[in-house]
């Protein structure tokens, strides 16, 4: 990449692509992208100096960019598809396009890797590791996959330095569309490998090769924390700890409820780091902590940094975030869109809250894995005391026939539930406002916080 001036972005909006894009452009290189449509994220990109449009219009690509080929690198993401009028135009003029996966490779290549993945639980373990490190003076660059609510971003720039090795790097690694075999860390955490992405992958014995492949990657004097009960010690040459959040080499003891706070205490094989208090609540945060604290053990950093950091690690941005909390109503949101994941987060949220009747306000994301799950979705739900459940978010999915969001409606236990649009939403919720909501998924939901948090101040 030494003659590379400029860097061109398809689908710049994306969580891990802006981070990237991010670091191209703090390095000197002029950064533009398209995007389907403009987001908080994309008009933050704009006023860092990025150039990006929203239409499928080759005359929109910098002149500059165009005229100047050899020394223009195209990074794409899967999601663009191979009809789009740029996609077309890139290729058959012979520009260089790479995914951001081997572009992450190669940069994450030059710096000491610390590669966080699992089908769920990554973003909040990989930042968690990445504050941990920030905060006790390490240099480290970091690429994660939601804005960390410490930093307000989703990547963290290294400290210049003449011997990249030394700086340590965190990925998180994804699993989609098989990126994350584009790393070869130093040290590895794997939270999970239940079956998701099936309409990328078919089957769940496709997902564990895919896994077993990436922790055959870690170098061999490398390091892997995994989660207890995964089949994964014999598919890697890296040495394997277990950690879970009471048994393994690492695990918490002492777990406690305190002021709406989980305080515990972590056991590693040479120690332990007593009273942590984590602001990010969740059992399974709890768990996420564990893995951060055994990696960054790992790397160096002392028990007391590591209590300090988690301490005050602030979270992210739709994982477990608090909207509002008042004496009347407490709002959260959450971004799980995998039935493991609803099920950790509606059942901390009852542990937290035992007092109060939870409203679980869910939009399935993608037809295809509303279809492979409905029934462990409606299980997982069941457990709210009331179920609000939207339409499906196709992503970038078309519709699949006899596939809906009914599919998982019939299935749930809950007494009180209905379904909804999003259009109707307030004015249910002000109908029977409730005492404590969630709103939870991976598509749009997030677009109606403001409206809701508005609507729930209002009826204080």
């Amino acid at each position: 990449m030494n003659n590379i001036r400029y860097v061109y972005f398809l689908g710049i909006g994306g969580i891990g692509m802006s981070a990237l894009a991010r670091w191209f452009l703090v390095n000197g290189y002029e950064v533009a992208g398209y995007d389907r449509t403009a987001t908080a994220l994309t008009n933050a990109l704009q006023q860092e100096g990025m150039a990006i449009h929203f239409e499928e219009d080759v005359e929109q690509i910098p002149a500059h960019f165009r005229e100047n080929r050899d020394e223009t690198l195209v990074i794409y993401t899967p999601a663009v598809p191979k009809t789009h009028q740029e996609y077309i135009y890139l290729t058959e003029h012979g520009f260089t396009l790479q995914k951001r996966s081997q572009v992450l490779g190669l940069l994450a290549g030059r710096m000491t890797t610390v590669a966080i993945a699992g089908t769920h639980g990554k973003t909040t373990t990989s930042s968690m590791v990445a504050h941990i490190l920030k905060d006790s003076g390490v240099n480290c660059a970091a690429f994660l996959g939601g804005i960390t609510q410490n930093y307000g971003t989703n990547f963290l720039l290294n400290e210049p330095t003449d011997d990249l090795s030394k700086v340590i790097c965190v990925v998180e690694a994804d699993e989609f569309d098989r990126s994350f075999l584009t790393l070869f860390p130093q040290v590895a955490i794997v939270t999970s490998t239940d079956a998701d992405h099936l309409d990328i992958y078919g089957d769940h014995n496709a997902v564990l090769d895919s896994f077993s492949a990436f922790v055959s990657q870690i170098k061999p004097d490398g390091t892997l924390f995994m989660k207890r009960g995964l089949a994964l010690a014999d598919r890697t040459p890296a040495t394997v700890y277990e950690y879970a959040l009471d048994e393994g080499s690492f695990y918490s003891k002492n777990l406690r409820i305190e002021n709406a706070c989980f305080v515990f205490d972590i056991v590693y094989p040479q120690g332990v780091i007593e009273n942590i208090a984590l602001q990010m609540p969740g059992f399974h945060n709890v768990e996420n902590a564990v893995a951060a604290a055994a990696a960054a053990l790992q790397v160096g950093v002392k028990p007391e940094q590591i209590r300090q950091a988690l301490g005050n690690y602030k979270g992210v941005k739709r994982r477990f975030e608090y909207i509002l909390k008042s004496k009347n109503v407490i709002f959260i949101d959450d971004y799980a869109h995998h039935p493991a994941e609803v099920f950790a987060f509606l059942s901390s949220l009852k542990a937290l809250y035992p007092e109060r009747k939870v409203t679980a306000i869910f939009q399935p994301h993608l037809f295809s894995r509303t279809r492979d799950f409905a029934d462990a979705f409606a299980k997982s739900l069941s457990l709210a005391d009331r179920v609000i459940l939207l339409d499906i978010y196709p992503a970038r999915e078309l519709p699949i026939e006899g596939v809906s969001a009914d599919l998982i409606f019939k299935s749930i236990l809950s007494e009180n539930k209905v379904q909804c649009t999003k259009a109707d939403l307030p004015d249910l919720l002000r109908n029977e406002p409730p005492e404590l909501v969630a709103t939870i998924g991976a598509g749009d939901i997030d677009q109606m916080i403001p409206v809701l948090r508005n609507l729930f101040e209002t009826n204080q």
